[in-house]
Parts: structure tokens; C-alpha cells; sequence
């Protein structure tokens, strides 16, 4: 082992998993549990006949990093390596990828797809596996795909089906599951060790050799006191109160402090009731409140104008969609007190004063001749922006030498960022041209981002595991970890739970270490056994709900405007992914806007232009059209912009796994006989 560069803390994590057992490597972040992964599979790869290992990871970028940074160097000269996600072709003939393969790395998505798909090409089954590894494993617990793929697993352990893959997870912390007791900690990592059919393993003997690797920062809590004055946000409350009188909510309802979470929690349900009770009035008026709920929380962490430009930008696609009475009322009361609201929020005497903690703690650690690099961890990614608008005007910090960017999820519209993006910005952190990611939880786990001197957690409520996470980029020696919060606030209690609930993670671990070999089993077993009965019961209550109404008889609704505009016998399922409206009369329902520009490209269809309802000055987003091989123009709709009429009432829902209605699969020769009739004769 000393050859391939492992730890002694290493070794010792490994050595089950070398004998063929199943385990859980739990290790801090930073404290190389990949590499540890690596060397399994080289000798599992050497010592094991007709060995087939498929590495998991759950983030897209995930994919590329192990396969080039970790497995490709220690593995590509003596085996077979392949690297699939969604963006690769690989993926259509999964199953003769891995078929032709020694190690494949992709997404547990992917390989879910090819334990269920019957496709000689596309299927995979677990005996064709014989080591199986799944990094960030605590993510393998309720319906997360990770718990999709081991309960297939599960199901064929507990019926005596072999082979079997052996499992390697990978975790920095399993986390308590929201445990506030040791018995329940303990209940919680036994629930993943059995979900994972593995036990748990951490250092024992060397544990200051992995201290020494991995050094705890130095946490500061950077508290600020309470606004003395806000009179921004007095006015938005002021306006809030305006359209609570307007709209007379139902007598029992009633909503929670305004500017809060929980706020934000009851407007959503109000809205979702305005749409069922066909309340027009209720449903705009919640909407409404909601976004002056953001900008109070927005107003509350960032800057005013922050708070005041994310209203401005809610309501000039609103100046156009004035449909009745509830509509004026609504746009117009922001239009007259605009100018006050703008006056307000460039009044620098009322400025939120957690950003100048958070110049304060920046400054602390960057200076004109100071080597430093840091993350900032925020919630949204509409604060990572916002954040990284302050930093680039902001003189002092630019005096500093802060040079920032933004890192958030790979995704698909404006505020994502694409793989490359993502890429090219951790290469560029990496070489010090950037020293400060502005950041979401993507940096928190799995990326190969450098040791920082700095991490800062800014209005941020997290688990512990987050949390452990977060402060573990902040390793390089006497690094700082920082939590920028309101006095007496929400995120200083959470922090303070979080930091208990990882000595309780810890505890419970010990104590799970601490059990009979066959105590354990026989406890794994038996969670086993109820996680595939209750897995039974909830496909059956789906396939239930899925059955309760018949498509024809559900009505889909604009979720703005509450007109009918399509039958629920109009929608097909395309390639198990895409639901579209067959219907060529629909056409005549929306009208088209600008053309949808994606980064990846993708095998059977490419993105047409976005849709929105047709109906007056409605204007509300359905989705766009997908132009399917070629030939079918597609409108290809997302259920959360509709509101269901069915038999039992109406209903919202915002996945289409939550409708009552089976929808049938999109058969391509059946269009086109229906379309192109001529062609046919």
C-alpha cells in the first residue's frame, strides 16, 4: 500500500473492505476516502476473476473529476475505463459499456435506468457487478436514487439471489437524521448501514496521523446586532398589510410573521387553495406576498437594493399580464410606491449591517500582499449573485485583493452554471487567478476544490452534515471558519445544534462499531426486511393514486388565468422523461416566445422555443417545444404551471409523479400516422 501513497489511517480504513465485506469508509472531508476507493479497486480489480467495478456519484461533475483526477491515473494503464453521464452517448448502450469495461464512473441515475430497462443494450443487472461504489453514501436513504438502485439490491440479498456486487460507500458523515437522542442516532446510521447492506468503518489507531492530515479550523461566530431602524423593510411590511386587507383570507387561515420562512410556507399553501376554490383574487394576492416575503428575506441578509431589484424584476413581466381587477389593484400598488421603495433602499444610513461584518470578516484574511483563499457559502443562487455584485464594487474589498466568482449547481437556465463554467472556475481557484468562491451547497461535497484559509457560512440554515462539510474546505493550517449571523438569531441556534448533533453522530457510530457481528446483521436484516415491505406498500399506494381518475376526465388548467386549455388524455410520455401535448389543437392555446438555448445536446430531440398561455394578457409559462427526431414539434409542458379538474376536485401538484391520472407512452409511428397522413397512404 505504501507504493500507492496511502495514509496509515488509510490502510486501516480499507482492510475489510480488501477481505470482501461490505463497508462504509467514514472519513473526513479532505481526508482522501477516493483514493482509499481507488486502491480497492485495484485489488479488487487484480485479484478477483471477471471483476466489474462501477463507481457512483450523485452530481453530474462528479463524473469526470473521479474518472481524471483519481481513478484514470492509478487504473488506465492496465484496465478499461469509462466515464457516462446524461451529456455522454454513452449512456444509450449502457449496458454494452459496461459489458466491454473494467471500471465504469457515472451517475446512480444512469445505472437505476439499466437495472430497470429491459433493452439487451441498455439493460445492466447486479450480477454483471462485482464491486460496487457509491461516494457520499448518506445520501442513500428515502427515495434518493442512491436507496433506488440498493433496493433492488436489497430485494435480491433478502431472497437469496447471488451474485451480489460488494458495496464500498464513501462518506464524510451519515449525519444523525434528525436524531435529538443517542438511541435515535444509533436507529438512524444503522438505518444507512442497512440501506447500504455494510458496515461502518473509521480509524481507530491512527486518528492523530488523520488530525494532523485534515486540521480543524479555528470557528468564530461574527455577530451582529439588530437594525435599529429598517425603514425599507417597514414599507414592504406596510404594502404587505395592503394586500392582506384586499384579498380578506378565508377567516381560518391564518398567516405567521411576515419576513419568515414559515410565512413563505403559508402563502404557497393560500395559493394553492386560491387555484382550488377557483379564488382568482387569493391565489394572485399569495403569489404576490410571496415576493415581498423574498424581498424582506433578501433585505434581511443582503443589501436593500438587492431586495428592492428582485421586486422590480418580479413585476415588469407583470406589467404585461394584467388580466382583471385583482391584477390592477395588485401592479398598481406597486407602481405607486416604486419610487419610494428605490428612495429607501439607497439610503446608506439604514443599510443592512451584517454586510459590513461580512467586509470585516473577509478583510481578516485578505490584504494587497496576503495569500489567501476562501468560500462563502450562501443559500440561494440568487444571493451568490447579489454577493458577488458587492464584492466587484465594493472598493476596500477590491483594495484587498479579493478576487471572486460565482459557483453554483450545473444546471439548465440563467441563474445555473454550466459543467464547463463550473470547471473552468475551480481550475482558475485552483491557480489562484480567483482567491473567493461565492458559493451554494455544490462546494460543499464531492468537488475538488483546493484547502481555503477561509469559509464563511452566511445566512445559512443547515444540517450537521452540511455543516461538517462546509467547515471541512477549511483545511489549510490555522484556517478560519466563520459563521456571519444576527444576534440571538436562527442560524447562531442552528449552528450550535449542528455542532452537538455531530458528537451525536459520532456516539452513535461508536456504538454501532461497538455491536456483535451477528447483533448487527441480525438488526440489518430486519431493517432490510421492513424497508422492502414499506417499499411494496407506497408503489402500491402509487400505482393507486396513479389510477384514481381516468386521463379523459381530467382538465388542465393555466395556473394564472384558471382557464381549461388542454384534457389530461392529451399527454404522452416521451422517452419515460418528457411530457408532452399530442394534441394539435393546443397549438392554438399558447403562443411562442424566444428560442430555449441549452449546453448540452441531446440524442432524439433538441429545444424549440418557450410557451406561454394565449389567453389575454395571461402570459404564463407552460414550458416550450421539443422538436422530437426531427420531425414532431412537441409542446413539452411542466405540470406546476397548470392546476388540475378532476372527478374528486381541483388540485395542484408540482411533479407529474404527484397526478392522479396515468399517462400513456408517446408512440412516435402512432403521430405520425396521425399528422402525416398522406405520407401513409
Amino acid at each position: 500500500m505504501a507504493d500507492f501513497g496511502l495514509y496509515a489511517y488509510q490502510e486501516e480504513v480499507v482492510e475489510r473492505a480488501l477481505q470482501g465485506e461490505n463497508t462504509i469508509i467514514w472519513l473526513p472531508t479532505g481526508g482522501g476516502k477516493t483514493r482509499a476507493a481507488v486502491y480497492v479497486a485495484k485489488r479488487h480489480l487484480e485479484t478477483t476473476p471477471k471483476a466489474k467495478v462501477v463507481v457512483l456519484v450523485n452530481r453530474v461533475h462528479l463524473v469526470d473529476q473521479h474518472y481524471s483526477k483519481e481513478f484514470e491515473p492509478h487504473l488506465g494503464c492496465n484496465y478499461t475505463l469509462v466515464a457516462v453521464s446524461g451529456e455522454s452517448e454513452e449512456k444509450d448502450f449502457f449496458g454494452r459499456v459496461v459489458q466491454d469495461s473494467d471500471v465504469v464512473i457515472c451517475t446512480a441515475q444512469i445505472l437505476y435506468n439499466a437495472l430497470t430497462n429491459v433493452e439487451e443494450t441498455k439493460h445492466v443487472a447486479l450480477s454483471d457487478i462485482t464491486l460496487l461504489i457509491i461516494d457520499e453514501c448518506h445520501h442513500t436513504n428515502k427515495d434518493s436514487v442512491y436507496n433506488k438502485v440498493m433496493g433492488c439490491y436489497v430485494e435480491k440479498k433478502l431472497k437469496g439471489e447471488r451474485p451480489l456486487p460488494q458495496i464500498l460507500g464513501l462518506t464524510a458523515s451519515p449525519g444523525a437524521g434528525g436524531a435529538k437522542t443517542l438511541e435515535k442516532a444509533v436507529e438512524h446510521v444503522l438505518q444507512i448501514c442497512a440501506n447500504l447492506d455494510s458496515a461502518i468503518v473509521s480509524t481507530k489507531n491512527y486518528a492523530p496521523e488523520l488530525q494532523k492530515k485534515v486540521p480543524r479550523p479555528v470557528k468564530t461566530f461574527d455577530i451582529v446586532s439588530k437594525r435599529l431602524e429598517d425603514p425599507f423593510g417597514d414599507h414592504l411590511k406596510f404594502m404587505m398589510q395592503l394586500i392582506h386587507d384586499f384579498m380578506n383570507p378565508p377567516p381560518d387561515f391564518r398567516l405567521r410573521e411576515c419576513g419568515t420562512q414559515e410565512y413563505e410556507a403559508d402563502v404557497v399553501i393560500l395559493e394553492q387553495r386560491g387555484v382550488r376554490e377557483n379564488n382568482r383574487l387569493l391565489a394572485e394576492s399569495a403569489r404576490h406576498l410571496r415576493q415581498y416575503n423574498d424581498a424582506l428575506l433578501i433585505n434581511d441578509t443582503l443589501r436593500m437594493m438587492d431586495a428592492y431589484r428582485s421586486l422590480e424584476e418580479f413585476y415588469i413581466t407583470k406589467f404585461t399580464t394584467e388580466i382583471d381587477g385583482t391584477d390592477y389593484f395588485l401592479v398598481g400598488l406597486f407602481q405607486e410606491n416604486q419610487v419610494e421603495l428605490k428612495t429607501l433602499a439607497r439610503d446608506s444610513r439604514y443599510e443592512n449591517p451584517k454586510m459590513f461584518q461580512l467586509e470585516s470578516t473577509l478583510l481578516k484574511q485578505f490584504g494587497p500582499n496576503v495569500q489567501s483563499r476562501g468560500i462563502l457559502f450562501s443559500k440561494t443562487r440568487k444571493s451568490t449573485h447579489c454577493l458577488k455584485d458587492w464584492v466587484l464594487t465594493n472598493k476596500t474589498l477590491q483594495e484587498a485583493g479579493i478576487k471572486a466568482a460565482i459557483l453554483t449547481g450545473a444546471g439548465n437556465g440563467i441563474s445555473y452554471m454550466t459543467q464547463h463554467e463550473q470547471a473552468d472556475t475551480i481550475r482558475n481557484f485552483r491557480q489562484g487567478t480567483l482567491n473567493l468562491l461565492i458559493s451554494t451547497s455544490v462546494a460543499e461535497e464531492g468537488l475538488d476544490i483546493p484547502e481555503c484559509n477561509l469559509v464563511v457560512r452566511y445566512g445559512l440554515l443547515t444540517n450537521e452534515i452540511a455543516q461538517e462539510q462546509a467547515s471541512g474546505r477549511a483545511r489549510a493550517m490555522h484556517s478560519q471558519y466563520s459563521v456571519v449571523a444576527q444576534k440571538g438569531g436562527r442560524e447562531v441556534r442552528r449552528e450550535l445544534i449542528n455542532e452537538h448533533l455531530v458528537e451525536l453522530t459520532g456516539k452513535a457510530i461508536a456504538k454501532v462499531q461497538d455491536m456483535s457481528s451477528q447483533e448487527f446483521r441480525r438488526k440489518i436484516t430486519e431493517l432490510q426486511t421492513e424497508a422492502v415491505i414499506c417499499r411494496k406498500i407506497a408503489e402500491s399506494h402509487k400505482t393507486e393514486k396513479r389510477s384514481r381518475n381516468s386521463a379523459a376526465s381530467v382538465q388542465l388548467l393555466c395556473r394564472n388565468c384558471l382557464q381549461p386549455v388542454a384534457s389530461g388524455s392529451d399527454i404522452k410520455l416521451v422517452d419515460n422523461v418528457h411530457y408532452v401535448n399530442v394534441n394539435p389543437d393546443f397549438k392554438r392555446q399558447y403562443k411562442v416566445g424566444g428560442q430555449v438555448q441549452l449546453e448540452r445536446t441531446f440524442q432524439d430531440w433538441e429545444p424549440g422555443c418557450t410557451i406561454s398561455c394565449n389567453n389575454g394578457n395571461c402570459n404564463k409559462s407552460w414550458g416550450f417545444e421539443m422538436k422530437y427526431k426531427e420531425v414532431a414539434l412537441l409542446p413539452n409542458i411542466a405540470i406546476k404551471n397548470f392546476a388540475l379538474e378532476t372527478p374528486d376536485g381541483r388540485l395542484t401538484v408540482k411533479k407529474w409523479k404527484d397526478i392522479t391520472f396515468t399517462v400513456e407512452d408517446f408512440s412516435f409511428e402512432e403521430y405520425c400516422l396521425d399528422n402525416f397522413p398522406d405520407i401513409f397512404d
